[in-house]
């Protein structure tokens, strides 16, 4: 089955997330190595169809690229390389984290929980993943 990648990249970690068959929800599915992410990836498509990736792009307030857009741009060529006939989508990441954290407070996470970035990376995801299906339909 189709599935719609979501990526919240960063320089040591890479939040993932995906989608549901039919492209309506966003799912966070996993906090990987950045060093790791595109094995990460190949190993994921052996199992399920990638339709397209959707990556968060750091933008400032102003909408000018952020200091971290460079490392973003050298992730999305490493991407094309490994994934040269699936499409690529940038969505603005400008407050997943603010907003990642709000939906860990709603939902009942623990303090202890919501200091694991790992778990912050991956509802990044989820949250750049869900704007861009919301944008779709």
């Amino acid at each position: 089955m189709d599935r719609i990648i979501g990526i919240d990249y960063g320089r040591a970690r890479v939040g993932l997330a995906q989608s549901d068959p039919l492209g309506i929800f966003a799912s966070p599915l996993e906090t990987v190595p950045a060093a790791k992410i595109i094995d990460y990836l190949q190993k994921y498509a052996l199992g399920e169809t990638i339709s397209k990736f959707v990556v968060g792009y750091p933008l400032n307030l102003d909408g000018s690229h952020a200091e971290a857009a460079a490392d973003v741009d050298v992730f999305l060529a490493q991407l094309a390389k490994a994934f040269p006939d699936v499409p690529v989508a940038l969505e603005d990441e400008r407050f997943t984290s603010v907003l990642a954290h709000r939906a860990m407070i709603e939902g009942g996470m623990k303090k202890s929980e919501r200091r694991n970035k790992m778990s912050v990376d991956k509802i990044s995801a989820a949250i750049i993943l869900q704007a861009y299906l919301d944008k779709k339909q």
